[in-house]
């Protein structure tokens, strides 16, 4: 006499976890180049949005840019820039010595949140480089749409 067993036999169980497990394997790589993609369109907005902040102090500082901080204390950008970094890169902001002259830099937080560093001078061109530590002095990079 044979009996009916209700369930799963342990083979089945087996094939379900492997077929998981392939696509799983198929589908992770690409969401985490979604998520780099996401990452880098939000910075070079919020690039932009330092650029129109610089431009905002400047008018009203005699011709001065601004440090991050003093864009935030002036009411221009959002507390979340004085920690420097979301998501997923570190802002920051030198001037030159007589406050003519900006560079604003976002670099990944890490290696899998984005392919590219961003940068952008007073000029409010949005540039990126591979080597995000040396594209500001080198000036290296492409500019990212117009």
């Amino acid at each position: 006499m044979k009996k009916d067993s209700k369930g799963f036999s342990l083979l089945e169980l087996l094939i379900v976890v492997a077929i998981i497990l392939i696509i799983a394997t198929i589908a992770i790589p690409s969401l985490l180049r979604s998520r780099q993609a996401a990452n880098e369109s939000g910075a070079v907005a919020t690039m932009r949005t330092i650029m129109t902040a610089e431009v905002s102090y400047q008018s009203s500082a005699q011709g001065s840019f601004g440090t991050l901080a003093q864009l935030v204390g002036a009411g221009l950008l959002d507390a979340r820039f004085t920690s420097g970094t979301f998501g997923g890169f570190n802002y920051g902001i030198t001037l030159d010595p007589t406050g003519t002259i900006f560079t604003a830099n976002a670099e990944p937080a890490s290696t899998n949140t984005a392919r590219y560093g961003y940068y952008e001078l007073s000029d409010g061109v949005v540039r990126y480089a591979t080597t995000t530590s040396e594209a500001p002095t080198g000036q290296s990079g492409n500019a990212v749409g117009g």
